[in-house]
């Protein structure tokens, strides 16, 4: 059973936002965000462990999984992930934590690079798994980096024509993703079934999509408004020694300049770092996060 002893809840925000989410365990909180295109049940192998030292909460970001999927605006902005950020925020303090520790998985990361921008208050420790900045990505695109991501270039096609081709399969793009991962046995087969039960919804691969046509406009603005500005709470990265795009990268390198404080490792793992290897990350992730009440 897959998040055992959690409770599973949705909480309406404002503006009609409902973020679905799951909480349990006991101590200091910690915010668990997730990437594309899967949902918070990414973290089932972690929560396990995670919970004996502290009060998870693994919800699932606005356009996808069980959360909200409103209609995207022309500028995209609420599908930002100022946007984003700001559902998490305040989830988190109606939960009655005004100061978290958080990790995030590719988007989810993402979303809290831009929460550690707007809201340096309320975060006490991060960790990012297998992410470059947005803005350092899109200014260093080549032909190996655009054939790896496409989602970075295909999403954020207009008219909803990315939309209606996935939508007209999604199973095979969820095999696309991440059959390799089902067909080995790291996801298990109540995990993919749901993955694939939220991307039959339409109103999921439109969320998903508007999360990327965000990511290339209205983010990339945020970012050059914000340039200079670097993430004040101590930042803990962890990368897919299997994933080919980090190879022409120094990432502590790249890191510092966006960060005050920043330690971590390559994991032997592709992208999926928290379902193809749990224990090498909760090996990283556990004694960096227990320092936060020393912070």
């Amino acid at each position: 059973m897959v998040f055992e002893n959690f409770r599973t809840q949705s909480m309406t925000l404002d503006e009609g936002i409902t973020i679905h989410y799951r909480i349990g365990g006991e101590g200091p909180p910690l915010l668990l965000l997730h990437g594309c295109p899967q949902t918070h049940l990414m973290w089932h192998k972690l929560v396990p462990i995670l919970a004996r030292e502290f009060t998870v909460v693994a919800s699932d970001l606005r356009g996808y999984g069980d959360s909200s999927k409103p209609q995207g605006l022309p500028d995209h902005a609420n599908y930002a992930f100022r946007a984003m950020a700001a559902d998490q925020v305040a989830l988190m303090e109606r939960l009655g934590f005004a100061s978290f520790s958080a990790a995030g998985h590719d988007r989810g990361a993402r979303v809290l690079h831009r929460m550690a921008l707007d809201f340096p208050d309320r975060l006490q420790r991060l960790a990012f798994l297998d992410i470059l900045p947005t803005t350092v990505l899109y200014e260093q695109t080549d032909r190996h980096f655009a054939t790896s991501y496409w989602e970075w270039f295909f999403f954020t096609q207009g008219q909803g024509f990315p939309e209606k081709l996935l939508g007209a399969d999604p199973e095979s793009f969820l095999r696309y993703e991440l059959g390799h991962l089902a067909d080995d046995g790291t996801i298990a087969p109540e995990i993919w079934n749901d993955y694939l039960r939220v991307l039959q919804d339409k109103a999921s691969m439109h969320g998903m999509c508007e999360d990327y046509r965000a990511g290339a406009t209205i983010d990339l603005a945020h970012d050059a408004t914000d340039a200079g500005r670097r993430i004040e709470a101590p930042l803990l990265l962890l990368w897919g020694a299997n994933n080919p795009v980090w190879k022409r990268f120094d990432m502590i390198g790249t890191w510092q300049k966006f960060a005050g404080s920043v330690v971590g490792r390559p994991i032997q793992a592709g992208h999926y770092l928290a379902e193809e290897a749990p224990d090498r990350v909760l090996a990283e992730l556990l004694p960096f996060m227990r320092m936060q009440s020393c912070r």
